[in-house]
């Protein structure tokens, strides 16, 4: 298990009381490097969205909690945040959830010559996810799903 992956399990470990203690929804954790800098995300939902005082709420606690088990080597920027409108699609719940929505997809290669496509999402499995678009179904496995995120629709 790479430094990434046990630093996010061990962070959506710490924040889950947090979260179910507010009746939040715990969106995703991400602890990336961008520029010289790390960043700890985590991303927070509830019925009828997210406040900044909500992502303040989660960070406060979730920093207490960081801080006394101190696990992460490096120095990072903790960010509290909603997923935003066109949020990405990463575990089984956001998937049952947007059944039947438009979404964006980008492939890491290209399926018959397309790279980058929206559609409706039809289904998903284990292994793939099932796009409709203009009147053909699309198997795309997720290995080679870069992205996938509700398409933002005006």
């Amino acid at each position: 298990m790479g430094k990434a992956i046990d630093y996010e399990k061990r962070t959506e470990e710490l924040i889950m009381p947090i979260i179910e203690q507010n009746k939040f929804e715990l969106v995703d954790v991400e602890y990336v490097k961008e520029g010289g800098n790390y960043y700890l995300r985590a991303y927070i939902d509830k019925l009828g969205g997210i406040t900044v005082d909500d992502c303040e709420i989660v960070s406060r606690a979730l920093s207490d909690e960081l801080d006394k088990y101190d696990f992460i080597d490096e120095a990072y920027i903790l960010e509290v945040s909603s997923p935003g409108l066109c949020r990405p699609l990463k575990k089984e719940k956001d998937f049952d959830r947007h059944m039947g929505e438009e979404v964006e997809v980008k492939l890491y290669r290209a399926a018959d010559g397309v790279k980058e496509f929206s559609g409706i999402l039809r289904g998903y499995d284990a292994r793939c996810v099932e796009i409709e678009t203009e009147n053909q179904i699309r198997r795309i496995e997720k290995s080679n799903i870069a992205m996938i995120r509700l398409a933002f629709v005006f």
